[in-house]
């Protein structure tokens, strides 16, 4: 019995998020219902994320661009990242620190003319 007590403060947070979650997602409900705010119409329940309906299959292949430039955005931002802390500790790192990051920046311009070369950044 005793072991099990040591559970009690996990199981406890356990309840309390999920009461707060429970609560963050029921109450603005109920509260729409209560107060009138709740009237489904058709243009309330019509297609909201572009303007107009689907006119094709959603399951149709997307251009390959399109992840191109996704995988460049993740790129440069994953060099943001890695910028940020560099800069700030680049006075204990040293100039091993300057030279690893030189060579990570060389890559990334590497890449990016890659990208530019084949195309990835002209959209049509």
């Amino acid at each position: 019995m005793v072991d099990l007590l040591q559970y009690l403060p996990i199981l406890i947070f356990l309840g309390v998020a999920l009461a707060l979650s429970s609560l963050f997602v029921f109450l603005p409900m109920a509260v729409s219902r209560l107060t009138g705010a709740h009237k489904p119409e058709a243009d309330k329940l019509s297609e909201y994320e572009c303007g107009f309906p689907a006119f094709e299959d959603p399951r149709s292949q997307f251009d390959v661009r399109f992840y191109l430039v996704a995988i460049l955005f993740i790129v440069f931002d994953l060099e943001a990242a890695f910028l940020f802390p560099w800069a700030v500790s680049l006075k204990h790192t040293g100039w091993a620190g300057w030279l690893t990051m030189m060579v990570f920046l060389v890559e990334l311009v590497i890449g990016y003319a890659y990208a530019w070369k084949k195309g990835a950044l002209d959209w049509e």
